[in-house]
C-alpha cells in the first residue's frame, strides 16, 4: 500500500504507459481506491483504425453535490533513455526532485488528487460525492478516452457538478495559473493545382506557387481581436509541400497544411465556412482543393463565478501566490468535460513536459495534496452551509 503522495507518483511513473500501453497503471490507481472505499470500474473503449484504451471511473458517494477529478496517465514516448540523466520510469528522487516520464504531465498531480481523496473521505463527514474520470488515451487520438468515458457515465446516470484536472498549468511555480478554458484546434489542407512544364518556357505551364501564396495570403487576415478571457485567433502555416526536385521544373501542384487556433468566438464550422468565402473571394480561375480534418477540440471557457474562487483561494492560501485565471496552452481533455460540468485545470510546473529529463519538485507534489484537499474541504463545506 502506498502511504503518501510522492510514493504512489513514483509507482505510477515506474508504469511504462506510452499510449496506448497502461503499463500496469491504472491497476495501481484502481487498487489504492478500492481499499479506500471507493466503486471504481475497468473500461476498455475502441473504435475503428485506433487502439483499445483501458479508462478508469471510480466514485465515493452516491448523492451530489458531486466533484470530480480527471486525467491521464499515458505518457509521451521518452525518445533515447540514454539522454536522461536517470532511468525515464524509475521514479528517481534526486536534488529535491522525482524524475521520470509522467512526473509533471500528469502521473504527480494523479498521485496528489488521488491521495488527497483518499485521505478526505476516510477523515471527513460530509454530503456528496467525490469521482474520478481517468484514462489512457490524452496523448494519443482522444477517442477512446474521456470522451467515451464521458458518454459511459452519463449512461449509467452519473452527474458531474463540477470537475478539476489536474494538468500541469503553472509555467514557473505552483500556484501561477488555472485554466478556465482552452483555444480549439482545427487542421486544414490548401493545395493548388498547377500545370507541370519546363522553367524556361513559364508560357507553357502554370506555377501553382504564386496563387498558392496569394490564397495562404487571404487566409492569414486576422481572424478576430481577442476576447476578455482569450487571444486573438491565430492560423498558421506549418508546411509548404511543391516541386519535382529539379530546378528546371515548374511543379504541377502546391500545397500549404496550417492549423488554427481559435477563441470561442468561433467553431470549427464557422471557421471552415470563414476561410472558404476568403478562397472564394480571391482565387479568380485557380484550381483548388480546401479540406480540413476532423475536429474534436473546440473552445471552451468556464466563466468565473464562486467555484473558480473557491479553487483559487484554496491555491493562494495553500501557495501565497493568487494564481492567473488562463486559457492559455494546447488543448486538453477538460474540452470533452466543458459539456458536462464546469471544468477548470490545475496541477503542477509544467517546465519540462514532454522533455527529456521531465521532473518536478517533491515538495510541489506534497502541497499540491494539501491544494486539493483543502478544495474537498472548502467544496462540501460551502454545500453544507
Amino acid at each position: 500500500m502506498q502511504d503518501n503522495a510522492l510514493d504512489l507518483a513514483r509507482a505510477l511513473i515506474a508504469c511504462p504507459s506510452v499510449t496506448p500501453q497502461d503499463g500496469g497503471a491504472l491497476g495501481i490507481l484502481e487498487n489504492r481506491l478500492k481499499q479506500a472505499g471507493f466503486r471504481t470500474h475497468r473500461l476498455t473503449f475502441q473504435d475503428e483504425g485506433t487502439p483499445d484504451i483501458d479508462n478508469l471511473y471510480a466514485r465515493f458517494g452516491t448523492k451530489g453535490p458531486c466533484l470530480a477529478f480527471a486525467g491521464h496517465t499515458d505518457v509521451v514516448p521518452v525518445g533515447s533513455a540514454s539522454d536522461w540523466r536517470f532511468d525515464p520510469f524509475a521514479g528517481k528522487i534526486e536534488d529535491g526532485q522525482i524524475w521520470g516520464r509522467g512526473a509533471a504531465d500528469m502521473k504527480g498531480a494523479i498521485a496528489a488528487f488521488a491521495i488527497a481523496a483518499m485521505d478526505f473521505v476516510t477523515t471527513h463527514s460530509f454530503e456528496g460525492s467525490i469521482a474520478f474520470l481517468i484514462t489512457g488515451d490524452e496523448e494519443g487520438p482522444s477517442i477512446n478516452g474521456t470522451i467515451k468515458l464521458l458518454h459511459w457515465a452519463t449512461e449509467q446516470g452519473e452527474h458531474f457538478d463540477h470537475c478539476i484536472v489536474g494538468e500541469p498549468t503553472n509555467p514557473q511555480q505552483l500556484g501561477d495559473m488555472i485554466k478556465i478554458g482552452r483555444r480549439g484546434s482545427l487542421n486544414g489542407t490548401l493545395r493548388v493545382q498547377g500545370k507541370q512544364g519546363h522553367v524556361a518556357y513559364p508560357q507553357r505551364a502554370d506555377n501553382p506557387i504564386p496563387t498558392l501564396i496569394r490564397l495562404i495570403a487571404a487566409l492569414k487576415v486576422p481572424l478576430d481581436e481577442g476576447t476578455a478571457h482569450f487571444d486573438a485567433s491565430n492560423l498558421e502555416v506549418v508546411a509548404l509541400t511543391s516541386g519535382t526536385g529539379a530546378y528546371n521544373v515548374i511543379p504541377a501542384q502546391a500545397e500549404a497544411k496550417f492549423n488554427i487556433r481559435f477563441n470561442d468566438l468561433w467553431t470549427a464550422e464557422t471557421l471552415r465556412q470563414e476561410l472558404a468565402t476568403r478562397i472564394e473571394k480571391v482565387a479568380e480561375n485557380a484550381a483548388y482543393t480546401l479540406t480540413f480534418e476532423p475536429c474534436n477540440a473546440p473552445a471552451f471557457l468556464t466563466k468565473p463565478d464562486p467555484f473558480t474562487e473557491l479553487v483559487a483561494s484554496a491555491i493562494e492560501k495553500g501557495t501565497g501566490r493568487r494564481p492567473e485565471l488562463s486559457t492559455t496552452g494546447g488543448t486538453s481533455d477538460a474540452r470533452f468535460i466543458s459539456a458536462y460540468c464546469p471544468v477548470v485545470e490545475f496541477g503542477l510546473v509544467g517546465q519540462t513536459m514532454h522533455m527529456v529529463d521531465e521532473r518536478v519538485s517533491v515538495d510541489d507534489i506534497t502541497r499540491l495534496k494539501e491544494i486539493y484537499e483543502s478544495i474537498l474541504v472548502d467544496y462540501f463545506d460551502s454545500r453544507e452551509r
